[in-house]
């Protein structure tokens, strides 16, 4: 059944007018009135829907019933990840919603390549909340992690992350013993996780040493060597997992 995210208020039995995006997808997948579909908001479970009018450009329908369903892990990670080249993050942010982040905040560090500020960021920022849209309406999930602002590591010093209380804080190293799956089963009653990740080429010195201070623990995936865009899906994956 088509699924469509829709960024307002939901009820049983109101009619909406879908938003212009899912008007045109409605469109082109050529429903018709009777024609059942599912909608989310991202703030939890979501509704049966039916198709009561089809115009030109927009297309009317009747929502039913709520369905409570969560399909969320049961955990939250947030991923502070480094932009790496080209459109690679695009694909990190569609990955990372179908394994089912919670946050994913882009960071420019010393040797990130991908430079973005001003209204270039924004519109950047904007473009991977739609990729994330995509991706959430795509997997089934019931809420679309939001993607912040990029914004520069060092940043973080002064304008700390606002995390849940209790959050696990991990930075991916390849030079560490402590492996992740070990500190996650260190910490079995841990609600939430923060999961820092480099460019390519990785942390500087500075930027490892200035994130332990913010009291993230160090810990390494294994013997191999993973690109930027792969090493956070893994460690979302891993912590995610096995419950």
């Amino acid at each position: 059944m088509p699924r469509f995210h829709v960024d307002l208020p939901l009820a049983a039995g109101r009619l909406l007018e879908l938003p212009e995006g899912a008007a045109r997808h409605v469109q082109v997948l050529r429903l018709q009135p009777g024609a059942d579909l599912t909608l989310f908001d991202g703030r939890g479970g979501e509704w049966s829907a039916r198709v009561t009018r089809m115009g030109r450009r927009e297309v009317e329908v009747e929502l039913q019933a709520h369905d409570p369903v969560e399909r969320e892990l049961p955990v939250g990670v947030t991923l502070v990840a480094a932009m790496p080249a080209n459109d690679r993050f695009d694909w990190l942010v569609e990955k990372a919603t179908e394994l089912g982040a919670t946050a994913i905040l882009p960071v420019q560090c010393q040797r990130s390549v991908l430079r973005l500020s001003g209204e270039r960021a924004e519109r950047r920022r904007d473009h991977w909340q739609a990729v994330a849209v995509a991706a959430a309406e795509q997997c089934g999930r019931t809420r679309v992690p939001d993607i912040a602002l990029p914004r520069p590591l060092e940043s973080l010093a002064a304008d700390p992350l606002r995390l849940p209380a209790g959050t696990q804080r991990l930075l991916l190293s390849p030079t560490e013993a402590c492996t992740l799956a070990e500190r996650r089963r260190a910490c079995p009653d841990a609600a939430h996780w923060t999961v820092f990740s480099g460019p390519e080429g990785g942390f500087t010195p500075e930027e490892d040493a200035r994130l332990r201070a913010l009291g993230a623990c160090a810990v390494t995936l294994g013997p191999r060597v993973l690109r930027a865009e792969t090493a956070p899906l893994l460690a979302l994956a891993l912590l995610g997992g096995g419950h």
